[in-house]
């Protein structure tokens, strides 16, 4: 059980048989009345963000959540599979509860699966990947003196805004998060 100062911002906890994560955490403390925590936190099923208030008494129940490495093996259309490399257990998530994860991850690449009460609930990409340009346009003479973005082509087949100097076939990471340009890998 978490006391309502242990509810700082990343703790898991249940809310209604539902796991939620604390994303914003502020306290208060009144003098003889003592402390009173106002908390947001994001259900990590459906992903409502709720505000919660909490007095100094209050208990609130942990959640279970664990996390496992997952390769993603494949989708088709509706939904993604994905296989625990050790266990070469398999898992099914529909394709709109993870649906960045063909945008950004190959065939064979490792995500982190979240489990609650033994069911799949989240997909965590990792934060940057390597992926390698299908397409670039080339650059016209002239258009390199300021910092002119163009567009590219990855291989997962999604479009990335770069700076002039990516060609075909360059390897880039890219932020998962926003879909942005990091840098060339070397």
């Amino acid at each position: 059980m978490y006391s309502p100062t242990d509810l700082k911002k990343g703790a898991v906890c249940q809310i209604d048989g539902q796991p939620y994560k604390v994303i914003e955490y502020s306290q208060k403390v009144m003098g003889r009345g003592g402390s009173i925590v106002n908390v947001k936190v994001k259900n990590l099923i459906t992903g409502a963000v709720l505000p919660k208030t909490y007095k100094g008494q209050d208990k609130i129940e942990r959640a279970e959540v664990t996390n496992q490495t997952a390769q993603y093996l494949y989708s088709d259309g509706t939904d993604l599979f994905f296989m625990n490399p050790s266990s070469f257990e398999q898992f099914q998530l529909p394709v709109s509860e993870a649906e960045d994860v063909p945008k950004y991850i190959l065939e064979g690449g490792e995500v982190q699966l979240q489990f609650f009460d033994g069911r799949v609930i989240n997909v965590e990409l990792p934060t940057t990947v390597s992926l390698t340009v299908t397409y670039a346009e080339n650059v016209v003479k002239g258009d390199t003196t300021s910092s002119v973005q163009k567009d590219a082509k990855i291989e997962t087949g999604i479009t990335v805004k770069v700076p002039a100097f990516i060609k075909t076939d360059d390897v880039l990471k890219v932020d998962t998060r926003d879909g942005s340009y990091v840098e060339r890998v070397k």
